[in-house]
């Protein structure tokens, strides 16, 4: 009996080990075996912003009854100045709980009186601003993203996208620009934007998506899109292409963040996009980065570093070969009262471009309109005087396509040149072909004319540097008022 207890204990030891060392064996093996290659880096990702305009949002100081005109809090708000607000922009005059606008209605800018006063239209009604109200100019944006897969996504995985929202609850979907303390508690408000207001088009594969869910920001999470591929796999080295918006919806861009912003140095924010197989897995993935600034168009192909800064310069400065006769700032050109006619006006404006993309970037401009009377609308591309614009100039002889001489005085409007001031990056520059003055005119959106591309380089650049040289020529016949247009530049890079 003694002998047939201690074969059965050994034969329960000898089980014992053995299960023992086979489960060690699974324990440490099996996520081995079950484990995919690390995710890779989506090719040729980019993400383009209609409009990449930092939205404005100030408190009110005054704003009296029957008034059209308020004076801005100067501290404690995204925008305590007037610099980033223009002429035609529509501004909401919001309770602080942002729960809708004044009488229900928006307001027009009229003109900026100082750097806390503007004029507005039509005037207000018989109740005042509050002291705690805010001054809201949305600026909202379609996002063009497109990449290109390095493997494939099967039929039943999705491509997931990531866009960030503010860390407040209840205000990621309220339709009013966002603020917080820091960019990383920042972000787009959604607006509303559903599934019906996202599309998606593929080369290399078919077109079986399906848009399967837009879901808001938390206090705690940001914006999703996931869209569903339903049937067969989308094979490695497809190009997708997303656009979130449309013309009934559209993302609102952020506000100024409350602390560290500085005027025209973009803030810069990551959309994620992923695509992943039907267990959530992550298969490849790309961060984009897109930067909104004040007055500026950006839209960014970014992984890693993108930063475009938009500069003021002094009057007496030479540029472009030229005297400045004005001070210009980050986010205006004020030519202020024209009394010298059929003479030249010169400005000047620094742009700066660093970014670490492998493929390099361009940078583009373009204008709203032509110079409007009171910013009227200047049809076409020809608009001059008999319209009450100030005309695009034409040049010596022609400039509407190419560039051209611009040193007869008797040639009225506004136009362009470019110098570099660090780096060769100008696309061309005040004295090329021997020329004193080379100018080109600023791309004419009202007449749907192509943006200008004035700096690009094929590679990475530290403070690519020029600067853009404005220059003004009004006729004495040239009807009195106020003229103005905007000014937007464009920022991409690819890596």
């Amino acid at each position: 009996m003694v002998y047939v207890r201690e074969r059965k204990l050994r034969k329960l030891i000898s089980f014992l080990i053995i299960f023992t060392i086979l489960f060690y064996h699974y324990l440490f093996t099996l996520p081995l075996k079950w484990s995919r290659i690390d995710s890779a880096t989506l090719l040729n990702a980019s993400i383009t912003l209609s409009n990449s305009r930092l939205s404005y949002r100030a408190g009110v100081d005054t704003g009296a009854a029957n008034s059209s005109v308020v004076t801005i809090d100067s501290s404690g708000n995204p925008d305590n100045n007037t610099n980033h607000l223009f002429p035609n922009d529509v501004v909401c005059f919001a309770g602080p709980n942002l729960d809708g606008c004044y009488e229900q209605k928006t307001y027009t800018v009229a003109n900026i009186i100082n750097s806390t006063t503007f004029n507005f239209s039509p005037p207000l009604g018989t109740n005042p601003l509050g002291s705690n109200d805010l001054i809201i100019a949305s600026q909202s944006a379609t996002h063009t993203l497109t990449f290109t897969t390095v493997n494939a996504i099967p039929a039943n995985g999705d491509i997931l996208i990531t866009i960030p929202a503010v860390n407040i609850a209840g205000k990621t979907n309220d339709g009013f620009p966002d603020t917080n303390n820091s960019i990383a508690s920042n972000g787009f408000d959604l607006n509303g934007l559903a599934a019906s207001n996202v599309s998606i088009s593929s080369t290399g594969c078919a077109n079986n998506w399906t848009i399967a869910a837009v879901t808001p920001g938390t206090a705690t999470t940001d914006h999703t899109i996931r869209i569903d591929r339903t049937t067969n796999s989308c094979g490695p080295s497809s190009t997708i292409t997303i656009t979130i918006g449309d013309n009934n919806k559209k993302l609102i861009n952020p506000a100024p963040i409350l602390t560290g912003h500085t005027q025209g140095v973009a803030d810069i924010y990551t959309i994620n996009v992923q695509t992943r197989d039907g267990s959530d897995n992550i298969i490849d993935q790309a961060d984009i980065k897109v930067a909104v600034i004040e007055g500026v168009l950006v839209s960014a192909t970014v992984e890693e570093t993108l930063t475009l800064t938009v500069a003021g310069v002094n009057t007496n400065t030479t540029a472009c070969g030229q005297t400045t006769d004005v001070t210009t700032t980050a986010t205006s050109v004020p030519w202020g009262l024209i009394t010298n006619f059929g003479a030249f006006q010169e400005a000047a404006q620094t742009v700066t471009v660093s970014t670490n993309a492998s493929s390099g970037y361009t940078v583009t401009v373009e204008e709203n309109d032509q110079m409007g009377r009171n910013g009227i609308t200047c049809t076409g591309a020809n608009a001059g005087e008999a319209n009450q614009c100030i005309q695009d100039t034409t040049c010596n002889t022609n400039c509407t396509t190419t560039s051209d001489e611009w040193t007869n005085t008797s040639k009225y409007g506004l136009g362009f040149s470019l110098a570099n001031i660090s780096g060769t990056n100008a696309s061309f520059v005040f004295n090329e072909s021997g020329r004193t003055f080379s100018t080109k005119q600023f791309p004419d959106q009202e007449a749907n004319e192509p943006k200008e591309i004035i700096m690009s380089a094929n590679g990475p650049v530290a403070s690519a540097q020029v600067y853009v040289c404005y220059r003004l020529n009004v006729s004495a016949t040239q009807p009195a008022g106020y003229y103005f247009n905007v000014i937007k530049y464009t920022a991409s890079a690819k890596f």
